[in-house]
């Protein structure tokens, strides 16, 4: 198949890397990436910017393209001007830090394959429960499997797939379930600090809740060893407030 790779973490990142050795050994991947890290910037897209394209080697040899833009900027000017023919899918990540709950809203893993989705190709965000792994070989072994599985089966149109893997080496893992996004999410809190001319700055610091009580959800499979696979859609229409709304006096 062909395959558009992208993440949030930028194109030098240790995860976009596994994902490209691991995917290239069956299918011809294109990586079109940030430039510089994009984390949490949700599904934004650059308008009142120019967006720049720069190619970029790894390990000697052409890896991909460097783009001055967000990750959902790089599936929309992949699809639109840098690819000769279309992908038959588009992966992202493999994002460090879990993205389940609250934060898949956040998330420019997860929108970049959102995008793609939108844009009519099946999609699947990948992230890994850790923020420093040490061992990508759990994703390594079951992302291919499922990447081939998505390209005999598709997917529904606008939906994609938010994958989660634990972090533990691939034999430590206990299995995959079909979870639904949880209610988890960040305690957040502002650290203030004082910069070296007397200013006041504020930086966001972030602990996550330690599970979802609800033992279906996307972060409970996490804590229990799981990888998590979600099926997520970009229509935030609440069809059960529908008939409701429509009996107010508007």
């Amino acid at each position: 198949m062909r395959i558009l790779l992208t993440n949030d973490d930028g194109i030098y990142a240790k995860g976009i890397e596994v994902l490209y050795t691991a995917l290239s050994k069956e299918h011809e991947v294109t990586v079109v990436a940030p430039e510089t890290e994009q984390s949490a910037v949700g599904h934004a897209i650059t308008w009142l910017n120019p967006l720049r394209v720069n190619l970029v080697n790894r390990n000697g040899s052409f890896f991909g393209y460097a783009l001055t833009g967000t990750p959902a900027d790089c599936v929309k000017i992949a699809i639109n001007e840098l690819l000769d023919q279309i992908p038959h899918l588009v992966v992202s990540g493999i994002n460090l830090g879990a993205n389940v709950g609250v934060n898949v809203i956040y998330s420019g893993t997860v929108s970049a394959a959102t995008e793609g989705a939108v844009l009519g190709i099946p999609s699947i965000a990948v992230s890994i429960d850790a923020f420093e792994p040490t061992d990508f070989s759990a994703a390594e072994k079951f992302i291919p499997k499922l990447v081939n599985m998505v390209g005999e089966r598709s997917l529904p149109p606008g939906v994609s797939l938010n994958v989660n893997i634990p972090n533990l080496s691939a034999p430590e893992v206990r299995g995959v379930r079909v979870t639904h996004q949880g209610r988890m999410k960040s305690l957040e809190r502002y650290d203030r600090r004082i910069d070296p001319r007397n200013h006041i700055y504020y930086w966001l610091c972030n602990s996550l809740i330690e599970k979802d009580a609800d033992p279906s959800a996307d972060s409970s499979a996490l804590a229990d060893g799981f990888i998590s696979v979600t099926p997520i859609q970009h229509d935030l229409t609440s069809y059960p407030m529908l008939d409701g709304l429509k009996g107010w006096d508007l």
